[in-house]
């Protein structure tokens, strides 16, 4: 609303109340006057240094003016004889502020990426001393004219930020008047005023857009009756209407003469240079319209053009894009153009000039799309500083500063984003505690300190406090208050402390206190317990600070002997909490000598100093001495934590140390000094960077190292490319060789050099080889796959500025700084030199390393040469000179005296047959390559010079640098706006490229910078628009073109007797192939295959081939030929050409040939070959591999027999897709788990089980009359087939089994009516197949060329369906009655060219959901939503959804709810939808769209179902969880939870409790009755591997037992219940834990671990009490896998513990698979079924065991008589065993999916199916008679009936 209240204009003194100094300030000579010219109170700025007398609005720098006008107006006048100064500071529309200053000090125009310097060139009156004198406008450059006046100054801001920087302008911030002026006023408006024209002249020209309106009032100034305004007072507009010289100045341009309305005089017409952009054109126009001096006044014409005021003039722009000026409206006007060939002008034809004048031009064409680069990953660290490495909250990002760029890095990804905005190398970071804020400032002279929103890089606020040197950033801990350590002007260290508390919320920063001091200070932190106290640390002092009523103190720690040391880093104690006393509070700081001092804060007294020393190495060589006296470690960097010190030191060495430092626990060593360290959140993962360019990450736990970043250390001359094998070579000042991997960035190979310094490199076009040149002049030739050199030669004797291979790999050139080109034979193992010229190439190390470029088609070489001012082209196998071409002759009409020189030289693409030249001058040339013409010129291409060129392999753009910038060009520069800049290096730009496959962009300086590159497009399949035939085809289709002709009518005029269909095709990639399925039966008229599709109707498939080309076989009469692209013809030899053809192409690349007097054709179409890879999205359906499948040898009882029924499912398959259903009306509610599907009462909690698939199902559909469900389920591995079942819900009966599809099953959906089901395979099959609800018969089926993520059918008719999938596939469907059998016809929708690929990647399209007016939302794979307009199938509209794939979408009403992999759930409203869609502007990213409100859940989304009201609904998540969220109350409460992972241990007591533990690290709680999630303990990065009740004989009744668990990582730990809280962590092993258990009287835990140690602990004292798990009185027992059973006898109470009996028992000696048994192998033991034995409940001296054996069977094992005495047989190996405690009953679980219950005494079974994978785990309930099982990641309850 900003825009409203300062409409018309805003006086800014006025509204900011300058006189009161409240809202601004005021420095040094201010003072107020009382002026007699202007007659009123003026603001008097003086001062000899105009920095320190001043007037700025606002009063600081964090606060912001917010005015948005477009002009600037300022009133004043400048002292005479003095210097005065202007900053502006605007804002831009990408949160960018941008400085604005002019004054007279500046001798010439400035610019960089955040400052714009004008010099002001002020005006002498008219007839002064000064004026005459002048002569030009340099004799006016420096102080102000003594007969200086006032002056209005003009400033628009949205032109000077769009024509130098290439921004938007948005607002201004600040302002600062600088001495030395006088200030009347300023004001800002979107309005032009001009103080010359009076309100009478201003009606007579008409108040419309683009006019100069009168100044108001109170803005004017006073001027006498009958004076004329520009007489008394100087008017100054920037830009400027006029050519004075120099451009890039603001100076005065008499427009004296222009007040008046004058009649023009008749000129010839003008012709405009199109290659000039629209301000250019613009110019001219008010140049051309500009009032005249005053003369007979003619009658004005009421309705006049926003050009001008001039009814005789007008443009027009003719077809060709030319733009013409028209003298008078009643005469033809002649169009002239140069020839492109000769240079003269030609007339072409005469133009009609239009009947009215065309008005302004309100839109522009720029380069498309914006941006055209992405910046994707910077390889790099360090620049302004190595001491900078950060951990993000959260423990899986790592923040870093390269030059002029913070990068934040997914450690796990490699993934990073960047805050880019520092003009200058970045010397410091800092990040608030919970990672909401980061800070970052750069060094030099511009020490500006940012500060960003940290998840979305956006800069909040940004101040410029100290004058240089910004070294040290601290945060404090709530990241309410920043502290930062500089240099002053006087050199001096400045400590500056900002408040940030409102930077968040209002963008502001303030100066809380600052002080300055000569203190050295290397570190400086802020304390974690108090905002106001600071430490800082330096050579020889240790200061604490304190700001107290707006100042900032301190005071010295006393170091006594030690203050001679250079302290280099500090932090406090890692466990100071606000709450302690200060006496508790410790600091430690290290120092270069090797000493750690331990300092009391309270006391400021140095409390403990330790210097630690290296350990001396063993060695075997005697004459190496050991240093004795101990030279101190040089600690660069220090981190404390709870119990751990790390330090990085000069050693190169990383150490985790103890706080004592004892000894060191860890260490790592680098390549080059350690400079950073940190400790991430969880203490398990140090952060280490090296001054090598280093960043590396230790793994506490694990041991383990890992680097997850390399980097040049200095500046990277040149970079080059192997396309085959995706490597990037660099070399670099730091005397390396680098090869990368292009994909991940990962460093491949280093060669380095001590004393050379590789300066070029080329990458061989077909081999894994290399150049690279040196500055020596040495070239080399290496191998990279055998690492090692080929060939040298030392034909040069200086450094090396060019190094090219041929394209075709048969030639590679060289040159040197002193001329001399060499050409090498490398077809020969030597690299043979087959010609050296001396002085042939242009001398100097300027021209490095481009210095050569080759033609792509490798016949000549062109190079600058042999002077600055000529280019020189050679033949490519000779070196013989073809071409020189002098760059001097190049502007005959130029008076400049300065000669130009070429500075780069490239070759465009094969098909331009251009040379692109820059020059000294800033000029891109392009030349004829073939004979050196001139083309074109572009002025002004950069600022400093062109350091780079690159051109576009398909020629469309041009790339270059300069300035540290990057521009991307339109190649032909014919858009009004022809480049958009990229900023990010902040050093000279040594080399840019697009990368071979065109998908990216490199440049490499400082650093080396991977660039996504948005322009390109995936190009097309080769079934295309265009179709490429030889010269017989061509001729062939002309002849019949005239046959059709002589019949006097078209083939395609015929009427046509039935709908269109398609033209047979044969492999047509991008399309759909097979045709076959199409129909089941019977096929319409032939004639219907001849019928002509035009490119606006919609292709539609059509019968089947095979009995399309039976019927035509049978027929004598007809042919079809296809002529497709790359020249392939299939046709019959015996066409004849007397007889008539008619020719058509159809909107692919086919040509249909068809004959009537031709016999048979012998045509078989090619087979298919659709075999599709597995999709990367995760909306596709994929199956949970399994290693077993469902047994085929079962035993199930009757209904009425069983000895078990399924009670209860505990858990829901977050692996399905679109697996619940929930209707609000009627109470539905069903879901699935595993193979179950699952209708549960929500009021009652009951569950009704519907068990009819075998695999896991993967989807569901709901009939529209709400009584069926239709559930998928896939096949597994040929053993069982793809099902849909059928379920009638309200009996709960499969009333239908269908089985078509041979793979999963992703999708499926019912018709509106429910005659119709619709199913769809997964990528293996991409078939589509339609279903009759009446017998569910196959109606028809199809293949697609793309795998299918999503269908739905269009709820405003009942016979389309659209379905969405791979490579941006849309595909709308239609059910054909019509006809005898229902068929399927399809179009293929049209999808805009930025949906196709995004980054080089191609895009998918996830999810589709039909809203209201016949609009379709898309969802895609990179996060974007588009909506689509089903009546045209075209899209209308995209815009952001999301940072990650969109995987659902649910539209009702006006509102879309919209879930994603980033686990968000968000509800957007659509009340604008309608006017964006019938705006009919072409698809673009949207804003208009209101996100209402959002939700993060605990994983992908997956389902969900909403009521009409989308108030309310169910959504299931990707971590098996199904919430209930409520929009209106905000709430989100959990339905249904289970394990996503495979379950590892359960366990059950007394209290009704059920622990699971998984391979997620969690271990959860869950009540049995209600099945409800009760609480859950994470461990992170551990899988839970066993877990354990205590006994409940020692827990009292109200209390639950503790939970003991044991761990991946060999710890266990013991879980308190009833507190919620873990008690109790040990790690008795050193590998995962497998077993676990409570003793009986539950004072010890019993473990058993990976590697067959078992250990008893204690829970009171955690200690192992002996190292030697199913309880029994005074007996426990233990299995291995390796058929061994331990049985022990233990008194806890006396520590005793002996060893009763040890079993062994006999295999045979192969596995189960049959193959031989490899006694060393270990890993043999995991294959077979597991150990399992456990006490009898019915015995009291047997032993039950089960185990790989001689047989299937459960043996029975006494104690007293130590022999097996009996055995019952099973039928498969067992996985799991349990015991009833009250019955005789067992209870087994097995890998083909059943639970088996045994009669302990008989040994009869019985089997029950349920599970989907492996039963792993099976448990009596000690309370009740239920059995749970678990398969994988679902339980299933079981009552026992028996």
């Amino acid at each position: 609303m900003a825009h409203l209240w300062q409409h018309p204009y805003v006086n800014v003194f006025k509204h900011f109340n300058l006189s009161t100094w409240k809202k601004s300030t005021k420095e040094g000579e201010v003072s107020t006057a009382m002026d007699k010219t202007l007659k009123g109170t003026v603001f008097r700025i003086t001062g000899s240094i105009p920095a320190g007398n001043y007037i700025q609005l606002p009063k600081t720098g964090s606060q912001s003016l917010g005015l948005t006008g477009r002009y600037m107006y300022l009133m004043f006048r400048p002292i005479p004889a003095k210097y005065f100064v202007v900053h502006v500071d605007v804002a831009t529309q990408d949160n960018l502020v941008v400085r604005v200053s002019f004054s007279n000090l500046f001798k010439e125009f400035k610019s960089t990426s955040t400052c714009l310097q004008f010099p002001f060139i002020c005006h002498a009156s008219k007839g002064s001393i000064s004026s005459l004198a002048a002569v030009g406008a340099k004799a006016q450059i420096g102080p102000t004219p003594l007969s200086a006046r006032w002056t209005v100054l003009s400033l628009d801001f949205q032109y000077i930020l769009s024509t130098y920087l290439n921004r938007k302008y948005h607002f201004i911030k600040s302002i600062r008047l600088c001495a030395n002026m006088i200030v009347k006023n300023i004001y800002t408006s979107d309005m032009v005023y001009d103080p010359g024209i009076s309100f009478s002249e201003s009606k007579k020209r008409g108040m419309i857009p683009g006019n100069a309106a009168p100044m108001p009032r109170e803005m004017a100034f006073p001027l006498l009756k009958g004076s004329d305004w520009h007489e008394v007072y100087d008017i100054i507009r920037f830009p400027a209407d006029s050519e004075m010289q120099p451009f890039d100045s603001i100076q005065f341009s008499d427009r004296s003469k222009t007040g008046s309305i004058v009649e023009p005089a008749r000129q010839l017409s003008k012709t405009v240079d199109v290659s000039k952009c629209v301000s250019d054109r613009v110019t001219m126009i008010n140049k051309v319209t500009a009032p005249r001096e005053k003369k007979v006044r003619k009658t004005v014409r009421t309705e006049l053009p926003e050009i001008g005021t001039v009814d005789t003039w007008s443009v027009t722009q003719d077809n060709r894009g030319d733009v013409h000026l028209f003298a008078k409206t009643d005469d033809d006007v002649v169009v002239h153009r140069d020839d492109k060939y000769t240079g003269r002008e030609i007339t072409r034809d005469k133009v009609k000039p239009p009947a009215i004048i065309t008005g302004k031009k309100t839109t522009y064409t720029q380069l498309e799309p914006d941006p055209i680069l992405k910046l994707k990953k910077i390889v790099g660290f360090g620049g302004g500083t190595f001491k900078e490495v950060l951990w993000a909250q959260e423990g899986t990002t790592v923040v870093y500063p390269c030059y002029a760029v913070v990068v934040a890095m997914k450690v796990d990804t490699g993934t990073q984003r960047f805050f880019i905005g520092h003009t200058d190398k970045i010397s410091a970071v800092a990040i608030t505690g919970n990672s909401s804020l980061l800070a970052s400032g750069q060094t030099g002279s511009m020490s500006l300190v940012r500060v960003w929103r940290f998840h979305n890089a956006e800069c909040l606020s940004m101040c410029k406090t100290h004058a240089h040197s910004l070294h040290s950033l601290s945060f404090s801990s709530d990241g309410n208050v920043l502290c930062g350590v500089g240099k002053d002007g006087q050199g001096k260290n400045m400590v500056v402390i900002w408040d940030c508390s409102k930077v968040l919320k209002h963008r502001e920063m303030s100066v809380l206190a600052k002080a300055h001091t000569d203190v050295d200070i290397a570190r400086m932190k802020i304390a974690p317990f108090d905002n106001t106290r600071m430490v800082s640390c330096g050579k020889e002092n240790i200061r604490l600070w304190r700001v107290k009523e707006g100042s900032l103190r301190s005071a010295p720690v006393n170091l006594t002997e030690h203050h001679n040391m250079d302290l280099t880093d500090i932090c406090f104690e890692a466990c100071v909490q606000p709450d302690r006393e200060s006496a508790n509070k410790l600091l430690y700081a290290c120092s270069k000598s090797g000493h750690i001092l331990k300092i009391d804060y309270k006391k400021v007294t140095v409390q403990h100093v330790r210097r630690l020393l290296p350990v001396s190495k063993k060695t075997d060589h005697k004459d190496i001495k050991v240093d004795t006296k101990g030279t101190g470690i040089c600690i660069n960097s220090m981190y404390v934590s709870e119990a751990f010190c790390v330090t990085g030191s000069d050693d190169g060495f990383l150490r985790l140390w103890p706080l004592d430092f004892a000894h060191v626990y860890l260490e790592a060593e680098h390549e080059g000094p350690v400079t950073a360290v940190n400790l991430s959140a969880d203490g398990l993962k140090i952060l280490a960077g090296t001054i090598t360019g280093n960043i590396g990450i230790l793994d506490v736990s694990t041991r383990g190292y890992s680097t997850i970043m390399r980097s040049h250390t200095s500046s990277i001359y040149s970079v080059a490319i192997d396309p085959y094998r995706k490597h990037i070579a660099t070399v670099s000042q730091d005397k390396t060789i680098r090869v990368w991997d292009a994909e991940t960035l990962q460093q491949l190979y280093d060669f380095s050099s001590a004393k050379e310094c590789p300066c070029t490199i080329s990458y061989h076009p077909l081999k894994q080889v290399f150049a690279c040149g040196f500055e020596n002049g040495i070239i080399r030739i290496f191998n990279v796959s055998t690492t090692t050199m080929l060939a040298e030669h030392k034909q040069h004797n200086s450094m090396i500025t060019g190094l090219v291979y041929n394209p075709k790999g048969d030639y590679l050139y060289s040159c040197d700084s002193l001329g001399t080109l060499v050409l090498y034979d490398i077809t020969t193992d030597t690299y043979s030199v087959n010609r050296v010229l001396t002085n042939t190439v242009a001398r100097g190390e300027r021209y490095s390393p481009n210095a050569l470029t080759v033609c792509p088609d490798g016949s000549r070489v062109a190079f600058i040469g042999p002077s600055d001012f000529t280019v020189t082209v050679v033949e490519g196998k000779s070196l013989d000179e073809v071409l020189r071409i002098d760059v001097t002759n190049m502007y005959p009409t130029d008076t400049r005296t300065s000669i130009d020189t070429a500075v780069q030289v490239s070759y465009s693409t094969t098909k331009l047959h251009h040379l692109l030249v820059t020059t000294a001058n800033n000029k891109l040339l392009k030349f004829d390559a073939r004979n050196g013409r001139l083309l074109t010129e572009m002025d002004h291409i950069h600022r400093s010079g062109c350091t780079s060129i690159s051109v576009y392999d398909t020629g469309k753009y041009l790339a270059t640098a300069g300035d540290k910038v990057i521009k991307i060009w339109d190649y032909e520069m014919k858009l009004d706006i022809n480049f958009q800049v990229f900023i990010g290096h902040c050093e000279k730009i040594n080399r840019i490229l697009f990368t071979p496959d065109g998908i990216g962009f490199i440049s490499v300086g400082e650093a080396i910078y991977i660039w996504d590159f948005l322009a390109f497009h995936k190009p097309p399949p080769s079934e295309g628009r265009d179709v490429v035939l030889d010269k017989e085809q061509e001729e062939l289709i002309k002849e019949m073109e005239r046959l059709n002709n002589s019949m006097g009518k078209s083939f395609t005029e015929v009427p046509r007797r039935s709908p269109p269909r398609p033209t047979i095709r044969f492999d047509s990639p991008g399309r759909i192939d097979d045709l076959s399925s199409i129909y089941k039966s019977s096929v319409g008229d032939i004639d219907d295959i001849q019928s002509v599709t035009s490119e606006k109707e919609e292709v539609i498939l059509g019968p089947e081939l095979e009995e399309v080309n039976q019927q035509m076989s049978s027929d004598e009469d007809r042919q079809i030929a296809v002529i497709r692209s790359g020249n392939q013809v299939y046709t019959n030899q015996q066409t004849s050409l007397h007889s008539p053809r008619h020719v058509t192409a159809d909107s692919g690349n086919h040509i249909i040939i068809t004959s009537t007097t031709v016999p048979k054709p012998n045509i078989q179409p090619k087979p298919s070959t659709n075999k599709q890879s597995k999709p990367t999205v995760y909306k596709h359906y994929k199956h949970r591999p399994t290693s077993h499948g469902i047994a085929q040898r079962r035993y199930t009882a009757p209904p009425n027999q069983a000895g078990l029924r399924l009670s209860s499912v505990i858990g829901y398959n977050g692996n399905g897709r679109n697996n619940m259903i929930w209707q609000q009306d009627t109470g539905l509610f069903a879901y699935t788990c595993g193979s179950i599907l699952i209708i549960e009462d929500l009021n009652t909690s009951e569950q009704r089980h519907l068990q009819g698939h075998t695999e896991e199902i993967s989807t569901i559909a709901l009939q529209n009359d709400y009584q069926v469900i239709a559930s998928a389920s896939g096949g597994y591995e040929g053993v069982s087939p793809s099902q849909i079942c059928i379920w009638d819900i309200k009996d709960g009966i499969c009333k239908k089994t269908l089985s078509h599809h041979e793979y999963d099953i992703v999708c499926m959906t019912y018709s509106r009516d429910d005659r119709f089901l619709v199913s769809v395979g997964d990528y293996r099959e991409c078939n589509v197949v339609l279903w009759s609800t009446n017998d569910y018969s196959v109606l028809a089926t199809t293949t697609t060329d793309y795998p299918i993520h999503d269908i739905q059918w269009d709820p405003s008719t009942v016979n389309e369906f659209s379905t969405v999938g791979e490579n941006a596939t849309v595909l709308f469907w239609l059910l054909d009655e019509t006809v005898s059998e229902v068929a399927l016809n399809v179009h293929v929708a049209d999808v805009p060219g930025e949906l196709v690929s995004v980054g080089g990647k191609a895009v998918s399209f996830t999810a589709l959901e039909f809203g209201n007016d016949s609009t379709l939302y898309i969802g895609t794979s990179h996060g974007k939503i588009t909506a689509w307009d089903t009546r045209q199938n075209s899209c209308f509209m995209l815009w952001d959804g999301d940072d990650a794939e969109i995987d659902l979408l649910l539209c009702n009403g006006n509102k879309l709810l919209t879930g994603s992999c980033n686990n968000n759930v968000k509800l957007w409203s659509l009340d604008n939808i309608n006017d964006i869609k019938q705006s009919n502007r072409p698809p673009a990213l949207q804003h208009g769209l209101t996100l209402e409100d959002e939700m993060t859940l605990n994983g992908i989304i997956t389902c969900a179902v909403f009521d009409p009201n989308m108030e309310m609904g169910i959504v299931g998540t990707g971590a098996g969880t199904l919430w209930y969220i409520n929009w209106s109350e905000r709430t989100s409460l959990r339905l249904v939870s289970g394990h996503m992972n495979k379950i590892n241990g359960m366990s059950i007591c007394n209290n009704g409790l059920l622990a699971t533990g998984g391979d997620d690290g969690s271990v959860r709680v869950l009540t049995i009755k209600d099945r409800e999630q009760a609480l859950q303990f994470q461990v992170l990065d551990q899988k839970c591997t066993c877990l354990s009740f205590a006994p409940p004989s020692q827990q009292s009744n109200q209390s639950i037992p503790n939970i003991a668990a044991g761990f991946s990582d060999g710890t266990v730990r013991m879980f308190d219940v009833n507190k919620v809280e873990m008690v109790l962590k040990m790690q008795p092993h050193g590998v995962s834990v497998t077993a676990i258990s409570f003793s009986s009287d539950g004072r010890m835990i019993i473990s058993g671990s990976q590697d067959g140690i078992l250990c008893v602990s204690s829970i009171t004292t955690g200690l192992t009490e002996e190292d030697t798990s199913v309880n029994a009185p005074l007996l426990w027992l233990a299995s291995s896998n390796d058929r061994r059973v331990s049985v022990w006898s233990a008194d806890w109470s006396r520590d005793f513990c002996e060893l009763v009996d040890w079993l062994t028992f006999p295999a045979p000696a192969f596995t189960p698979d049959g193959s031989i048994i490899d006694k060393n192998n270990k890993g043999d033991s995991k294959s077979f079924p597991p150990t399992l034995a456990c006490f009898s409940k019915e015995e009291s001296d047997i032993i039950l065991y089960v185990g790989y054996g001689m047989q299937k069977n459960v043996q029975f094992y006494s104690l007293s008589q130590r022999k097996v005495v009996r055995t019952a047989a099973l039928t498969h190996w067992a996985t799991s065993l349990d015991v009833s405690p009250d019955s005789s009953l067992i209870a087994i679980g097995i890998n083909e999916r059943l639970l088996k219950l045994l009669d302990y005494f008989e040994g009869s079974f019985q089997d029950f199916t349920g599970h989907s994978d492996s039963v792993s785990h099976v448990n009596f309930h000690l309370m009740c008679s239920l059995i749970l099982a678990a398969g994988y990641s679902d339980i299933l309850m079981w009552e026992v009936a028996l």
